[in-house]
């Protein structure tokens, strides 16, 4: 019973540790994702930055990813020529995405971007 009692708790830590690291991994992974496929959305001629968002909702919703931003630059992404650069950038907050809350990650932010050259 001692010997439980002692690695109980020790135990517990470990597994508590490793689900919100793999937590964290994935939260990091999605907001990749969500960043490359709108990236990739945005290149094509007359899409909307609302379109853009409708895309970042479908895979990041679909992940249980909340309170997520997207931004972008420049903001219109019809304004591009070809051959500039186009940068999408998604944003989470990490206690809230968390599963043990936010006394660990605080007011922490994760956040992903990709660029992408605007094509003919």
């Amino acid at each position: 019973m001692i010997e439980f009692a002692v690695c109980l708790p020790v135990f517990l830590l470990i597994a508590m540790g490793t689900i919100e690291t793999c937590r964290m991994i994935y939260l990091r992974q999605s907001l990749k994702v969500a960043a490359y496929e709108c990236a990739r959305l945005a290149i094509v001629p007359e899409v909307t930055v609302a379109d853009l968002q409708d895309q970042c909702d479908v895979l990041l919703m679909g992940r249980n990813i909340s309170n997520y931003t997207l931004h972008c630059t420049p903001a219109d992404p019809s304004t591009l020529n070809y051959g500039e650069i186009f940068i999408t950038t998604v944003e989470a907050p990490a206690s809230e995405n968390a599963l043990v809350g936010s006394w660990i990650y605080g007011s922490s932010t994760v956040s992903e971007s990709v660029s992408i050259m605007m094509e003919y």
